[in-house]
């Protein structure tokens, strides 16, 4: 990190990924998480997983096991959390409320915040009074020394409270992990609201309530947060005396993660929704390089990297503090590396569950052969064929599904067909139809051989123009793997079935 030097090791690193169950979640939000999750495995520290649901409103459970799901895809195991449990739980904030409600007691009663009965008509005039003096807007402290008597009128009137927190009439400052020192003018902070006029505690008492009680060491979290840590940290500190919590958090405000047009990278961009990247066919070990770089680097010039080499490197040091801006095409780059270096079985086995969705394979067994011994011993044999020529797992769809669809299923693209399977296309056809039929051996080099005679010796075409009509006519596609290869595992009679059914 570029601001500041890790402290407070010694003790024990503790870390939070907090989300909330909203929707889809977010890549930046998972790079906070990778962020944690490497630095905690770094120091040999705690990960805690917590849910911040108290927006019943906008929270789903649909979201909640979306989330879940995404940290194990992403390997990111938590040592306290949900389905792990803890001895700082629960870890729903939505199970938390009791709490809340304690602590919110005892800020009052020890006199770090009071009961504000300001209306909203009464706080809008103070805001556009505020504007036209030319000062900042906020919060003038009118009900912080309010009188019995006073709070007796306004009950008697039928208002209700929230509460707020006293801020010190102090500059706010702390050495940022990321950023270095940052300070806040105490006029730019004015006191602020803790708990609902219902009752319902807000984001800025549990957030700070959870990350104290929790004993978090670190927090490290977006840059869209860090207006909120000077009114944070006297909270911590007000903790502290009242006896709940031993110490401020280290805080560390990662950068934005922009998209287009220097951007922040919205919720609307296609490429900011995590389920985007296992539905299209990304490796959890492409796409955690990837976001690892958003924002941070291993040195060297390293682009490419593993999760242990990550865990190994992340010290707390070099992260940027600058916008990183999420480029999909160099993390598909990133994601076809990582794929070219699985071994030929494990890429076949991560390939399965994309056939089987398309239909074109009817399962596999616990040890990830297929049912049918023929199909996975074709479907291993594809790999040397396309591995250097895939970026994502559903790729293979595209390249190998030619050899599993049924014949009576199988099609040939529209618009490759108008522009390939032409009536030029038929003496083409009817030569290769005549110099397969009759192959004594069916391999890649007899098929090449035979190939070759018949079309570029026998009617001195050009290769591209002589295989590529029986390239569409047999696979269905302009692109797909080496050709003759491709009819080898597509098997004789399938080859020249294809092939007569081309012709008109």
């Amino acid at each position: 990190m570029t601001g500041s030097t890790v402290t407070g090791t010694d003790s024990g690193v503790r870390v939070r990924f907090p989300p909330s169950p909203t929707g889809d979640p977010h890549v930046g939000m998972v790079r906070s998480a990778l962020f944690n999750y490497a630095f905690a495995r770094h120091y040999g520290g705690t990960f805690v997983f917590r849910i911040e649901d108290t927006d019943a409103a906008r929270n789903t459970e649909a979201s909640y096991a979306a989330l879940l799901d995404t940290m194990r895809w992403m390997g990111l195991d938590w040592d306290e959390g949900p389905e792990v449990g803890g001895q700082y739980g629960p870890y729903r904030q939505s199970e938390r409320s009791e709490i809340y409600a304690d602590v919110a007691k005892r800020l009052k009663t020890g006199g770090y915040a009071y009961d504000c009965y300001c209306t909203a008509a009464e706080l809008e005039a103070a805001r556009e009074r505020a504007t036209a003096e030319k000062r900042t807007p906020g919060y003038e402290g009118t009900c912080r020394n309010l009188s019995a008597e006073q709070i007796e009128k306004y009950k008697a009137e039928g208002r209700t409270s929230v509460l707020r927190f006293r801020m010190p009439d102090k500059p706010l400052a702390w050495n940022d992990l990321v950023r270095g020192e940052i300070t806040f003018a105490p006029e730019n902070v004015p006191d602020y609201v803790l708990v609902r006029a219902d009752g319902s505690p807000l984001y800025t008492l549990v957030n700070p309530v959870d990350d104290g009680l929790m004993r978090i060491t670190h927090v490290l979290r977006g840059e869209d947060l860090l207006s909120s840590t000077p009114r944070q940290i006297p909270l911590h500190e007000a903790l502290i005396e009242l006896g709940l919590t031993d110490r401020v958090p280290e805080f560390g405000h990662l950068p934005y993660v922009m998209g287009e047009g220097n951007k922040k990278l919205s919720k609307r961009d296609p490429e900011a929704a995590f389920s985007y990247y296992p539905k299209r066919g990304f490796l959890p070990e492409g796409l955690l390089n990837y976001l690892a770089l958003l924002g941070w680097s291993l040195g060297d010039d390293q682009e490419i990297f593993t999760k242990a080499e990550l865990i190994g490197a992340f010290d707390g040091t070099r992260i940027s503090a600058n916008p990183a801006r999420f480029d999909l095409k160099k993390c598909e780059a990133i994601n076809a590396t990582h794929l070219r270096l699985l071994a030929p079985e494990d890429l076949a086995k991560r390939i399965l569950p994309y056939l089987a969705e398309a239909g074109l394979l009817k399962g596999d067994a616990p040890e990830g052969h297929l049912a049918n011994d023929q199909e996975w011993n074709t479907l291993l044999a594809t790999i040397p064929l396309i591995q250097e020529r895939m970026v994502v797992l559903s790729d293979a769809l595209g390249m190998v599904g030619f050899l599993f669809v049924s014949e009576d299923a199988f099609t040939v693209d529209e618009a490759d067909a108008a522009k390939v399977l032409t009536p030029d296309a038929v003496p083409v056809l009817q030569a290769a139809l005549a110099a397969l039929d009759t192959l004594p051996t069916w391999t890649s080099t007899s098929i090449d051989e035979a190939l070759r005679a018949a079309l570029i010796d026998g009617l001195g075409l050009k290769p591209k123009v002589a295989f590529t009509a029986i390239r569409v006519a047999v696979t269905g596609r302009r692109v797909s793997p080496p050709l003759f290869e491709s009819l080898e595992l597509l098997g004789r009679e399938r080859t020249l079935s294809r092939l007569r059914a081309a012709l008109p």
